[in-house]
């Protein structure tokens, strides 16, 4: 009886290390994926990016979205060029479908609210956002920009934004530059977006 147990354990083991090795893959896959530097909007110089962290972004996150993404299965890559152009994205996994469409209705509405929340925070600051519709990728992204200027330094700078969903998973890209929103890439951005949701799963 002790022998047979003892094949009995040794073959549940086995077979539970054989589940465990066939499972690992299917997680590891699980995983969204990012944009590689390549698949940012074309720049005058060559874009990299870093590896992917585990978390969110120094300082709560992303600009004008600071604190709204949870650093619980989150993770994000930062993107820049030898200029001044730069970028990052964040993705996180929710825990249910309805907790993934209440995050991208909360970042929409940052996103959108954040010209105003900007001026109201930083006097003789001038911050417009502006949103540039919604693109039709998986269950949809949504595009957006900042644009600031500081009368002060005379300094003025260009933000593009977008969040999208496939299934539970949410994905805030930004793209940053000094400049105007007429100086942006928003056509190619759209497409960087695109790109973005598609790779997720």
């Amino acid at each position: 009886m002790n022998k047979l147990r003892t094949a009995l354990a040794t073959a549940a083991a086995a077979a539970l290390g054989l589940a465990a090795l066939a499972t690992a893959p299917a997680q590891a896959a699980a995983q969204p994926a990012f944009l590689a530097a390549s698949q940012m909007p074309p720049s005058s110089t060559p874009w990299t990016a870093t590896q992917v962290f585990t978390g969110v972004p120094e300082n709560g996150g992303v600009l004008c979205a600071p604190y709204k993404i949870p650093a619980q299965n989150t993770r994000y890559r930062e993107f820049s060029t030898d200029l001044d152009t730069n970028g990052v994205q964040v993705t996180t996994v929710a825990r249910t479908e309805a907790d993934a469409v209440k995050l991208v209705d909360t970042l929409r509405g940052a996103l959108a609210g954040c010209g105003p929340l900007l001026e109201q925070q930083n006097p003789g600051l001038q911050a417009v956002s502006a949103s540039h519709g919604k693109l039709a990728v998986e269950e949809g992204a949504w595009v957006y920009s900042l644009d600031t200027a500081d009368p002060q330094i005379g300094i003025s700078d260009i933000h593009l934004f977008s969040v999208g969903r496939d299934g539970r998973t949410v994905t805030l890209v930004r793209w940053g530059q000094m400049g105007d929103l007429e100086d942006a890439p928003l056509t190619a951005f759209r497409t960087t977006t695109k790109t973005a949701v598609n790779k997720l799963h």
